[in-house]
């Protein structure tokens, strides 16, 4: 069982795909992305993954008043990335109701405020490792650190993460497939729950992550606006139990609404 995580990207307010983590490829799915989130919901998703794709390079919150608007109109929990820097961001987002927030950028360059917004918030936090060669991007995937995704993954093994997202950018939006391989190594490397991210083109790779058997979940975007992925057979086959995936159970009780990364298959 693995958890699919339906993506709302927000540029300007609207539900969009980038290519490549490149802000000028954008291609519009919805202007309503509060409809979008309540069709994922209806279609059975229990979780939702949003990205406030202007906050990422502002690093501060842009498209608020959509994502207020999202969470309005759903009941399942939702996790968030995109321009969130500092504690007083994440007591806020958190106020608002968001379940769970992606730092990225904060975990490179400030990891020891990752490390007190696990103490602040215990089970609300998410890692984003976003890769480009298998090293981590920062600022909206517009710079390349020198650092590799597994030494980013090690520091925080102690600190109480509720999961790590694993992005692979070249693949992101693409539909090239899933690279459920370096998603899976990194699982292995580490004890915190990794969700697999980028490339997803059909059902083969919702039954490649699976198949690795290390993975907790998979985000989806552009498979299911296109329509090259059914979301209905997604959720029937993420569902089916899969008995080879280790125990990579935290100890992070989520607080007030979080849920840990393997708790849905959905």
């Amino acid at each position: 069982m693995i958890t699919i995580y339906p993506a709302i990207d927000l540029k300007d307010g609207q539900c969009v795909r980038l290519y490549k983590g490149d802000m000028d490829a954008a291609t519009v799915f919805n202007d309503d992305p509060a409809a979008q989130a309540r069709a994922f919901q209806d279609s059975g998703c229990r979780w939702l993954h949003i990205v406030d794709l202007n906050g990422a390079f502002a690093g501060a919150p842009v498209n608020r008043a959509a994502v207020e608007a999202i969470l309005k109109a759903v009941t399942i929990p939702v996790q968030l990335g995109g321009g969130i820097r500092d504690l007083a961001t994440m007591a806020a987002w958190f106020e608002a109701g968001v379940s769970r927030l992606i730092l990225g950028t904060l975990a490179v360059k400030n990891p020891d405020m990752v490390h007190r917004a696990c103490r602040e918030f215990p089970g609300r936090i998410a890692v984003g490792i976003d890769a480009r060669g298998g090293r981590v991007a920062v600022e909206g995937w517009a710079e390349t650190s020198e650092l590799e995704t597994v030494t980013l993954a090690r520091r925080f093994e102690d600190a109480g993460v509720a999961a790590l997202i694993h992005t692979d950018i070249d693949r992101d939006g693409t539909g090239a497939g899933v690279n459920a391989a370096a998603s899976s190594a990194l699982a292995t490397a580490v004890s915190i729950p990794v969700i697999a991210s980028g490339g997803v083109r059909d059902l083969s790779d919702i039954q490649a992550v699976m198949d690795a058997g290390s993975l907790d979940g998979v985000i989806t975007g552009r498979a299911l606006y296109d329509g090259s992925l059914d979301l209905a057979a997604a959720l029937t086959l993420a569902a089916q139990p899969d008995r080879t995936q280790p125990d990579k159970t935290q100890p992070n009780k989520t607080q007030e609404g979080g849920t840990n990364a393997g708790d849905t298959a959905c």
